[in-house]
């Protein structure tokens, strides 16, 4: 690594996107599925208060029903558990928004408790990176909660309605497991041969990096599956020529077949048999030590490593302490402006600001743009759909439904698109405890959405967030670490494959790691200029590194063709 120093000065504020902001991209391959999810987990719930008559009450069956949404890039194994740890979060949040709500009136006070909230929330989700949708569901329920009449003797039932569905929710976060067990890594695995495929197509710093990302996003997943299948085993077979055609590119593909790498991401991602190519010469054929790896990581010291890294994360030196610090203050004053100017219902504003806050300043304006272009749409959108909604208490349920749906389907191609429908479900959930003047919503909503927008984008940029350039050191620390074990490895003829493999693995997500810290110290204002040329130099020396370790172990020069390659696993 080159010891370029760093250069001095500030970095200034630069001009800001339009266009690139607003543009169309393709949707997830899996878009569906937090779309289903979220239909199925609110129907429901919403249709048996429906035929007991209580749709008033579907405001709290939503913060349960809402927690499908979570979890789906994630293998069930992990699923499982990070759903249920999503309920009882937003159940905790929910209590919280209750009492308050129950024990005062004042204005101030609740907008002063959902800043808070907003702050604590955006804190927990960067932190675990639950998500997508993160923390902007939490502030939702919590917000709305908080404005919303309540008792105290009314709390515990309300939030037995926010348990009970958020069970039910889990149950269909999870229910695919018992149709296609390995179908989250499955996925996982095609994306990384895809990414490396365009790599080894047509070499270069950013399809190098989009293919380091991939395949360090499939190796977690396989980590965090359950016990290994042959599945699962002919996967982390794939996932390594995959890592070889990142590692070493050659233009035109070279010694690895693009061609091939995409065939084998269509029989992964399909129901189809798993092709199974040959271990690569020199790699440890059981399960590339990643059997010891997951061992490890489940073993007691290596839960107390992953506390204290979350602990790490959320303690006083985290780079999230500025983005809390944005929500904080940016949910507060556009809840405070919205209560002094005579708008009803602040946590509008509190939900529009908190939404905005991403990674850096040139993100937080991009998600400014989205959100606002999305609302002030969608409240036309609303307009034309409630007079549909106020032909039966079934109109309304099913509206609802339909752009929960649609804003799931829509979403993955730009936030506005999704938030065109978001807005009208929104709106519409107001219904539920009564008609209300369409042209008061449609008033509100656009005031508090552009209030909020400009004073939630306005704290970002004078809350600094001068901790990215910092982030960006510590990866670079990091990396050299990961190089030298990884050259260590490489070089020690004595050495297991499966350490091999394991030192390939963490400088993989050390590379990763430095690519998102320098993209995201790079979108903000106001801090010190970035070791560009150090950030450079340190990306070129690990993957050579990983180049260098390839080469010696050759994967992938002696796989058959993908139309030869045996297949296992069925589904």
């Amino acid at each position: 690594m080159t010891d370029t120093p760093i250069r001095s000065g500030r970095r200034p504020a630069r001009a800001l996107p339009l266009a690139p902001a607003l543009r169309l991209a393709r949707p997830s391959d899996t878009w569906f599925k937090p779309a289903l999810s979220v239909v199925a987990a609110s129907a429901a719930p919403q249709l048996t208060l429906l035929a007991l008559g209580r749709l008033d009450l579907v405001m709290y069956t939503m913060a349960g029903s809402l927690c499908a949404l979570y979890g789906h890039g994630l293998p069930y194994a992990r699923r499982a558990g990070a759903v249920a740890g999503v309920v009882l979060a937003m159940t905790a949040s929910l209590a919280v928004s209750l009492v308050a709500a129950s024990l005062t009136a004042s204005t101030a006070v609740l907008i002063a408790v959902g800043a808070l909230l907003a702050a604590a929330q955006k804190v927990l989700c960067d932190a675990t990176r639950i998500g997508p949708p993160g923390h902007v569901i939490f502030t939702f329920v919590s917000s709305a909660a908080l404005f919303a009449p309540q008792r105290p003797e009314q709390i515990p039932g309300h939030l037995a309605l926010t348990l009970c569905a958020g069970g039910f929710a889990w149950l269909v976060a999870v229910a695919p497991a018992l149709v296609r067990r390995e179908g989250p890594e499955r996925r996982a695995v095609a994306r990384a041969l895809e990414a490396a495929a365009a790599c080894a197509a047509d070499p270069g710093p950013r399809t190098r990096n989009a293919a380091a990302a991939a395949v360090h996003a499939a190796w977690q997943c396989l980590l965090a599956s359950g016990r290994p299948t042959p599945v699962r085993r002919a996967l982390e077979r794939l996932v390594v020529h995959a890592e070889a055609a990142f590692a070493t590119p050659r233009p035109g593909g070279g010694t690895v077949d693009p061609d091939r790498l995409r065939a084998w991401a269509v029989q992964a991602r399909a129901r189809g048999p798993v092709p199974t190519p040959p271990p690569a010469p020199g790699t440890a054929d059981e399960l590339y030590g990643i059997d010891a790896e997951r061992a490890a990581l489940r073993a007691p010291e290596g839960r107390r490593a992953a506390r204290r890294a979350l602990l790490h994360r959320l303690g006083p030196g985290s780079p999230l302490l500025p983005v809390a610090v944005r929500t904080l203050i940016g949910c507060a004053l556009a809840g405070y402006l919205c209560a002094a100017l005579g708008v009803g219902r602040p946590y509008w504003a509190i939900v529009t600001a908190a939404s905005l806050y991403q990674a850096n300043i040139t993100l937080s304006w991009n998600r400014t743009l989205q959100r606002t272009l999305g609302n002030l749409l969608g409240v036309l959108v609303f307009a034309a759909a409630l007079p549909v909604s106020r032909i039966s208490p079934l109109a309304l349920v099913c509206c609802c439904l339909f752009f929960g749906f649609a804003a799931e389907a829509l979403i993955t191609r730009n936030y506005w698109l999704g938030s065109v429908a978001v807005t009208p479900m929104a709106l519409l959930i107001l219904e539920f405890g009564g008609a209300h003047p369409a042209g008061e919503l449609i008033g509100d909503r656009v005031l508090d959405t552009v209030l909020g927008a400009v004073v939630g984008f306005l704290a970002a940029t004078l809350v600094t967030n001068r901790r990215a350039a910092g982030r960006v050191e510590r990866a670079l620390d990091a990396l050299g670490r990961a190089v030298a074990d990884a050259e260590r490895a490489g070089a020690d003829p004595g050495a297991a494959p499966a350490a091999r493999d394991r030192a390939r693995r963490a400088l993989t997500a050390s590379l990763v790691e430095l690519r998102e810290a320098g993209d995201a110290a790079a979108g903000e204002w106001w801090q010190r200029a970035l070791p560009e040329q150090r950030l450079l130099a340190a990306e070129q020396a690990g993957h050579r590194t990983l180049a260098a370790t390839a080469e010696r172990r050759g994967p992938g020069r002696e796989a058959p063709p993908a139309a030869h390659a045996p297949s296992i696993g069925a589904e």
